[in-house]
């Protein structure tokens, strides 16, 4: 196995100059800017704050008025910070806590539970290898592993430090589980589809797979260079984030990088390309980013819920298309999306290295 020098080794060696594999493209550097700074800005479009108090209520214009906002912000922005969610803050602490906890072990002791890409074991402590065609790499060590459905986990490559880490990041696990329902139902009604449609589609109770990967983005000496993620659509159906009120996301709204801010107890939700292309582009699958900063460390919690790779089919839903809307996307496995991704990447940036 190839040693990989962590990001966090590199921040904390004293470096006033970051190596060049982390600069960004001249294009890209021109929008990164100061990320308190983008934080207290009040002007301009605001990621939706959307509260699922009532997305059960027995009241059914309540809960009609609920289900219409959700559906709003995912046809508008497709991304949305979740309150009264209906998950502890005490369970959402723990969770910090512990995944906090573990990125404050030495770097040597997270070695143990290092992933090894080369050989497919992708769970486990990792930092992105140089896959794309410029050699370019983020600013992030992270730590990802499947935790849902139980019997689908590995627990020999979960944290055995802290003490609670497997016990809090479980329940937070099936807390998610319950929550994603309810969110795939609101979202299917939006559609006028069945309310147990789009969970159906995306494998149900036995095979949608929640993935959570912790990313850990150290204090950067030239944050104005770098990115802790560059931009990127998720390829899952939907992706639950905390964070440790530290910002830094920044999503592609009309044309302009937008920063979130930092809501209290609020959980972020993203649609992702999998629901994109089950609504035929209704529902936005969109572009996003990671910025860093050379005062806080930022953390934050993703957990992915994506469809099984082979097993389903994916492309719009007849119901979402017409001859006024004819389908967006051609059939492909959650696989072949992946790889269709990933290979028309690799396709712009050679097109783009000849271009120059």
């Amino acid at each position: 196995m190839v040693a990989v020098e962590r990001v966090e080794s590199l921040a904390k060696s004293g470096i006033i100059s970051i190596p060049k594999e982390y600069i960004r493209p001249k294009e890209e550097l021109e929008s990164i800017n100061d990320v308190f700074l983008e934080e207290k800005k009040e002007d301009g479009p605001q990621v939706p704050t959307i509260d699922l108090q009532n997305i059960e209520s027995d009241d059914e214009k309540i809960r009609e008025t609920c289900i219409e906002e959700l559906k709003k912000a995912a046809l508008d922005w497709g991304v949305m910070h979740l309150i009264n969610h209906g998950i502890s803050v005490d369970l959402m602490e723990r969770v910090k806590k512990a995944g906090e906890e573990f990125f404050g072990l030495s770097v040597e002791e997270k070695e143990k539970y290092a992933n090894d890409q080369a050989t497919g074991k992708i769970q486990g402590y990792g930092s992105k290898l140089a896959n794309n065609a410029c050699g370019q790499l983020e600013w992030e060590d992270y730590f990802f592993h499947l935790v849902y459905p139980e019997d689908k986990r590995d627990l020999s490559l979960w944290p055995k430090t802290p003490s609670d880490y497997i016990e809090a990041t479980s329940e937070y696990a099936k807390c998610l589980r319950l929550l994603a329902t309810k969110v795939f139902k609101a979202l299917s009604i939006g559609l006028g589809l069945e309310p147990d449609r789009l969970e159906k589609e995306v494998g149900g109770l036995e095979e949608l797979l929640l993935q959570m990967k912790i990313n850990y983005y150290p204090k950067c000496p030239q944050p104005e260079l770098a990115l802790g993620v560059e931009a990127h659509t998720d390829v899952s159906a939907l992706t639950f984030i905390l964070h440790n009120m530290v910002p830094g996301l920044q999503l592609f709204y009309e044309g302009k990088w937008v920063t979130a801010k930092c809501v209290p107890d609020s959980i972020v939700m993203h649609i992702g390309d999998t629901l994109e292309i089950l609504s035929n582009g209704k529902y936005k699958s969109i572009l996003h980013r990671g910025l860093v900063n050379k005062e806080k460390v930022r953390i934050s919690w993703a957990v992915f819920c994506e469809p099984p790779k082979d097993k389903i089919v994916l492309k719009p839903l007849p119901e979402t298309v017409s001859d006024e809307s004819p389908a967006k996307f051609p059939p492909r496995t959650f696989a072949q999306h992946i790889e269709h991704k990933l290979f028309g990447k690799e396709q712009e940036e050679l097109v783009s290295e000849k271009k120059n």
